[in-house]
């Protein structure tokens, strides 16, 4: 529903708009505005009422109501006062900066030229030299954007090198690009695996090149919203740690801390081991115990190599934890 302050916000902006363009049809005027043409039209018989103070005929703004509800076009006068349109605040200022700085990190190299001169606008408008802050997004090779982009734009369907991450393999998935998103501070490719014929993410950082198939992606409708990616992909992992290891609760997903135990979101078995592995002594896994029992045979097994690789023979001896 509408609030008397929205109300009051969109008739700042409506009114110099209106009187900008006298003739403007009730239809392109609510289109503009993102509003139906029951909301314009009230907000059209408020602004009626609206003007300077005293409250006489010459004081007020004036709508041709007669030509709005017969014809469907609005003529607005004697809104002078209001002519100009609002100016941003510094904080507005800001936010859109920002906002451009993460379009320009996930945008193709073509598009720089548009970004940059909307954000020199923008810095003319504040006192500030520069953004409040710095948006920092990791998103890979430009020309991994461009040709994903490009192959948005024309709807091809391309082929990915792929690089698995803690996996340490690489793929070379089909797929129809849908979108880029960003991620907890990470670009990702949403797109139909054709192989799995499903709805799949690759981190941009990971995609090595794009291969243009020359076949045309098919329409798989929108991929699936994920404001919690992780929810339904992850397992939850409980570590106890110590303070040395505590650096882990700011750089990784975490379901919950209680004292010194850390739950952790893990989606690939494979990377929790090599986490536990670095951590050593510093952490240890509490639940489940079957993740625990694969963090000690991953120690068990590294030692062992260690120990073929520098002919020390075995040095793990009985029975330990990780």
């Amino acid at each position: 529903m509408s609030t008397s302050a929205d109300q009051v916000a969109r008739l700042l902006a409506l009114i110099p708009y209106l009187q900008a363009r006298p003739g403007i049809t009730l239809a392109d005027a609510a289109a503009a505005f993102s509003l139906s043409q029951k909301q314009l039209m009230a907000d059209l018989r408020v602004a009626f009422m609206c003007g300077l103070p005293g409250g006489m005929p010459g004081d007020l703004i004036e709508v041709d109501m007669d030509a709005v509800e017969g014809d469907g076009v609005i003529r607005l006068s004697n809104a002078d006062i209001l002519s100009k349109p609002l100016r941003l605040a510094p904080h507005e200022v800001g936010t859109l900066r920002l906002a451009l700085q993460a379009v320009r990190e996930i945008a193709a190299p073509e598009s720089y030229g548009a970004i940059d001169s909307a954000s020199a606008k923008l810095a003319t408008m504040s006192w500030q030299d520069g953004p409040p802050a710095v948006v920092s997004i990791v998103t890979g090779d430009e020309s991994v954007r461009q040709t994903l982009v490009d192959a948005l734009e024309a709807q091809q369907r391309v082929r990915l090198t792929y690089e698995g991450g803690t996996r340490g393999d690489t793929t070379e998935p089909v797929v129809d690009p849908a979108a880029v998103v960003v991620r907890e501070g990470y670009a990702y490719l949403e797109a139909w695996s054709i192989e799995r014929s499903g709805w799949r993410s690759y981190r941009l950082d990971r995609i090595v090149a794009v291969d243009i198939t020359g076949a045309e992606g098919e329409d798989h409708g929108r991929p699936p919203v994920r404001d919690d990616w992780l929810a339904d992909a992850a397992a939850e992992v409980t570590l106890r740690v110590q303070d040395s290891a505590w650096w882990i609760t700011e750089s990784y997903p975490i379901s919950a801390i209680s004292g010194d135990l850390v739950t952790l979101r893990v989606v690939d078995p494979a990377w929790l081991r090599q986490l536990v592995l670095r951590l050593g002594a510093e952490a240890e896994v509490v639940d489940p115990p079957a993740a625990q029992d694969e963090a000690v045979q991953a120690a068990r097994e590294a030692i062992d190599r260690y120990a073929a690789w520098s002919g020390t023979g075995d040095v793990l001896a009985g029975e330990g934890s990780v």
